[in-house]
């Protein structure tokens, strides 16, 4: 309808609405129908439009009267008065403070309250002289951790997920791609590398003609902003705030500037040691018979005459070396593999056959088992897990042990079923409780096919020391079903630190116990970080890359796990579920 809203949207002003009340102190009741109201709307299957034209709204558990009249106005007219005064009552720097990681509108409140602290700025000044500290249940290690969410609020708003980064760089790189003269395009940079986090886009076109190249990127519908617009750089704001730059070079040039502003610091600074090493010289403009004296950091004039160069591939050749994916040039052991022939064959998308972490309407998923299942279906895999949230994740609606039961049964009624074209495996995401038990009885675990155990409570305040025996212990409980460990340190990214954890000893407790680790491939966690799965790796510890979706559309994210494996140089062989059906059977029987 002209001027309304999507569902999606009006679930996040719910949401809005039950934080802005809390800041304001406003009914504990109140608060919760604002919560239930957005859970239950986001739980509904059935189109919106049609509900409320069937005047069914109201028969959704969790929406009352009240809520249907707000959730009607959304939809039909995209606004809601009492929202826009609610939001008006709320000074914007108490919103703002809300963005701070583990500051959340209770404590919004009471510094607003009791100090009159309206800012981040007024709160970092209120944390350094003492104020914040001499609160009631505060003091100094409280203000100490807001400083430092106050220092990460401000790196995180510079850099952006490499997920959203992907959604404005490839239509963007396609119509640079399709520009007439252009030879080449690419995008270059931490993007290209795979970095979990992007702080700008850097854009690079081989062509002759540099104008029109340079007027089509800086007149693209999403630039906001012109920073700067030259013969052969210009830079650009996009909507959101991202920046990025292009780069227009000749295209004999294209391959060694491709190389050099795809690489890490590190991994260019080495690779110009090695070219000096074998009597060459290697910049952005080519790779040039070595003069004498030259050092690393020395600028090549683009003029000189450079060796013939086509590829990136053959840069590598030229001194010695198999070609470096992009995603493990980062200046660590790239170079040494390389020269040995051993850089692997990384794992690729289509390598995968199912994933194991995902989530339904059973507890806090969007879509039914059903719609989860054909979806995966859709991407050509052969199976899928099921694994909703256990009962100690009340916020998440987990299952309790009768409708866990209720699901285990409709997962093997859908199998029966020769049909059905993808097989479902009966899991369940259960929380490793704060002494390292488990949420559910090892009887009540012997039912499923696997559990994924995660870590969702207690996690401040926990030593590193206690937080690792605590995940020791779960992994070490004996129980039935095949374990995997999901998102090993709760982070989030440019939004929390994970917690305090020794990886090392976990990934030795995991492969002591033949479980998995999971790499959680939702764009906000990719956990375990993939700096650590080389240790993994050489332990024998499977990765089960995993999107954590609670949705259709989040089994996509599985892209962004896959990428995360390649950048900690995992193979399909690394990958549980890169296996097929049978191949999972037997891993699942404790056979492989």
């Amino acid at each position: 309808m002209l001027g309304g809203m999507e569902k999606s949207a009006i679930v996040e002003v719910l949401e809005d609405i039950a934080v802005l009340l809390e800041v304001k102190g406003e009914n504990p009741f109140k608060i919760r129908a604002y919560q239930n109201g957005a859970r239950a709307l986001e739980a509904l299957e059935e189109d919106l439009g049609t509900v409320i034209e069937a005047g069914r709204l109201g028969s959704v558990r969790g929406i009352g009267k009240a809520l249907v009249d707000k959730i009607t106005a959304l939809h039909e007219t995209g606004k809601l008065p009492y929202y826009e005064d609610l939001r008006a009552s709320v000074p914007e720097g108490l919103v703002a403070m809300l963005e701070i990681p583990g500051f959340g509108p209770k404590k919004v409140k009471r510094v607003y309250a009791e100090l009159g602290v309206e800012s981040v700025a007024e709160l970092r000044r209120a944390c350094e002289d003492g104020r914040v500290a001499g609160l009631s249940g505060f003091g100094e290690k409280t203000a100490a951790n807001l400083l430092k969410g106050i220092d990460n609020l401000a790196a995180y708003s510079a850099r952006h997920l490499w997920w959203d980064v992907r959604a404005v760089a490839l239509p963007v790189l396609e119509a640079l791609r399709g520009l007439p003269g252009v030879e080449a395009a690419e995008v270059a940079g931490s993007f290209r590398r795979g970095m979990e986090t992007v702080g700008d886009l850097d854009f690079l076109v081989a062509t002759d003609d540099h104008a029109p190249v340079m007027d089509a990127f800086t007149k693209l519908d999403a630039v906001d902003t012109v920073l700067a617009k030259g013969e052969t750089k210009s830079s650009v704001r996009f909507e959101g705030g991202l920046q990025a730059d292009l780069r227009v070079v000749p295209p004999d040039r294209f391959a060694s500037a491709l190389h050099h502003f795809t690489g890490s610091k590190d991994h260019n600074v080495r690779m110009r040691q090695r070219a000096l090493a074998r009597g060459y010289s290697l910049s952005e403009w080519g790779l040039f018979p070595k003069r004498e004296g030259e050092k690393p950091e020395d600028e090549i004039p683009a003029e000189r005459e450079s060796v013939p160069l086509k590829t990136e591939a053959a840069i590598f050749k030229k001194l010695g070396l198999a070609y470096i994916p992009p995603e493990l040039r980062e200046g660590r052991d790239e170079l040494e593999l390389a020269e040995k022939g051993k850089i692997p064959r990384l794992v690729e998308f289509d390598d995968l056959r199912g994933v194991f972490h995902n989530h339904t309407t059973a507890s806090d998923g969007k879509a039914s088992l059903e719609a989860m299942a054909r979806a995966a279906l859709d991407l050509g895999w052969e199976y899928l897990g099921i694994a909703d949230h256990s009962k100690a994740s009340w916020q998440a609606h987990g299952l309790d042990e009768d409708r866990l039961a209720r699901q285990v049964k409709e997962v093997r009624a859908w199998n029966k079923d020769s049909g059905a074209g993808i097989h479902l495996f009966a899991g369940c995401e259960v929380d490793i409780l704060k002494d390292g038990s488990l949420d559910f009885h090892a009887d009540v675990l012997a039912q499923l096919d696997y559990v994924v155990l995660s870590v969702h409570t207690s996690m401040s305040g926990m030593s590193r020391e206690d937080m690792t025996l605590r995940i020791i212990r779960a992994l070490e409980t004996d129980v039935a079903p095949r374990k995997m460990l999901g998102h090993l340190t709760g982070r989030l990214l440019l939004r929390r630190e994970g917690y305090a954890v020794d990886v090392a000893k976990i990934i030795d407790a995991a492969a002591a116990n033949g479980a998995a680790i999971e790499l959680n491939a939702h764009p906000r966690r990719l956990d375990m970080d993939w700096r650590h799965w080389a240790r993994a790796a050489e332990k024998g510890v499977l990765c089960a890359v995993n999107p954590d979706a609670h949705d259709t559309a989040g089994l996509t994210h599985t892209r962004a796990g896959v990428l995360a494996a390649r950048k900690g140089g995992l193979t399909k062989d690394h990958i549980l579920n890169t296996r097929t059906l049978a191949g999972i059977r037997r891993w699942l029987d404790g056979s492989t």
